[in-house]
């Protein structure tokens, strides 16, 4: 049994959790908080009941496929539920001298010291605001898009190792390389 998948997934209070059971496609679990509300369709050899105020994930057999879907159905649906009762944020910070980013209506405009700025279209799932001009901030429901956001916007302009110069995560440490040295 798996470690992961055996622990039972605490529903948070505001959040309501409707399971669809279909042999064919695989359980169809559904939550609302307040965040906002998301689906999940679970694999087909992964079942989940709710007892009480939890989600218990069980599997249907002990195959290789069953065992490898079972930690990783649990692990999903504990995202589920931070998601739709606290949220996911991301924040990025861009570093360089008149770099910047502004939003203009559905479309993140950074300005990374080329012709024409780097654009990125907002998903709809997803607000992202821009404080201070260097400061980026995502928001969202699902774990996935707020991460896969956040590396979309961070590949326009990876941080440098010898200026630090680019777009990077809050709070990640860049490692600095010495510059060439000048012949004596």
């Amino acid at each position: 049994m798996s470690r992961i998948g055996k622990k039972a997934v605490q529903i948070p209070s505001g959040v309501t959790v409707t399971v669809k059971t279909d042999v064919a496609s695989g359980d169809v679990v559904n939550a609302q908080g307040v965040k906002g509300a998301m689906a999940m369709t679970l694999p087909k050899r992964v079942r989940v009941a709710v007892e009480h105020d939890t989600l218990v994930v069980s599997r249907g057999g002990d195959s290789k496929p069953e065992r490898e879907q079972h930690g990783t159905a649990r692990s999903k649906l504990q995202n589920l539920m931070i998601g739709v009762s606290q949220g996911y944020h991301k924040v990025l910070e861009i570093e360089g001298v008149g770099y910047r980013a502004q939003i203009q209506g559905s479309l993140l405009s950074i300005a990374l010291g080329g012709i024409k700025p780097a654009l990125f279209s907002v998903p709809g799932d997803l607000q992202i605001t821009v404080d201070n001009n260097t400061k980026i901030t995502i928001r969202g429901v699902s774990k996935e898009h707020v991460g896969e956001a956040a590396a979309e916007i961070r590949k326009f302009y990876p941080p440098e190792p010898y200026k630090g110069k680019g777009i990077h995560y809050e709070g990640e440490h860049i490692r600095r390389k010495a510059g060439k040295t000048a012949a004596a």
